[in-house]
């Protein structure tokens, strides 16, 4: 299967190449970007980006959420584990956004995404995506962002550790925060809906 990791945005419009093209040349990247599918026609459903004479980084496959389509199977998919999922807050506003997105942008990373470089131009043409509309990141291993790209979901292994982003839902109003993913305190509380003790504020 490989590792993913996807866009979830509220417009059907595609984003056009050279949009993608010239967010790797922002980033200082010569990574390229190649069409998979019928170069003819007007927008495009699966791309590889790739160094010009090195390793695949990534394929992106674009599905509109439509009847039938892998978009709608994968929001289905997501909906179904909701209850699940910790924080329970984090859970219900995924329930809410989730009718509203209207297409996935699906990232396999490949070898080239392992080292510093191609993560680097995978990271720009994921942004430049999830820039265009009200969106949510979904990570394998880690879970779904909320549309300022703060974690509000956990997903990671027992093993993982480092600051990482977070964002709970308290009183109708969104708290994000930096805290130590190691932290077995910091894990409890927010799997829990609450702020750990401690932790930095945004």
């Amino acid at each position: 299967m490989g590792y993913y990791t996807r866009v979830l945005t509220t417009t059907d419009d595609f984003v056009n190449i050279d949009v993608l093209t010239h967010a790797l040349k922002e980033c200082g990247s010569n990574a390229v970007i190649q069409r998979e599918d019928a170069p003819g026609a007007s927008d495009w459903e699966q791309l590889i980006l790739k160094k010009p004479d090195g390793p695949e980084i990534a394929m992106i496959e674009r599905s509109v959420v439509r009847a039938g389509s892998l978009g709608e199977a994968e929001i289905q998919e997501f909906e179904d584990e909701l209850d699940e999922m910790l924080p329970k807050s984090g859970a219900e506003w995924l329930r809410t956004f989730f009718p509203r997105v209207r297409c996935v942008y699906s990232f396999q990373h490949l070898s080239g995404s392992h080292s510093d470089e191609g993560f680097k131009a995978l990271s720009a043409v994921r942004e430049s995506i999830w820039q265009v509309a009200p969106a949510i990141i979904q990570a394998d291993g880690e879970g779904f962002t909320d549309e300022d790209a703060y974690q509000i979901t956990w997903g990671f292994s027992e093993k993982v550790t480092g600051d990482w982003w977070m964002g709970l839902f308290k009183d109708g109003k969104s708290v994000h925060f930096q805290m130590d993913l190691g932290n077995a305190a910091h894990r409890k509380a927010f799997m829990n809906g609450t702020i750990p003790a401690g932790v930095k504020l945004a």
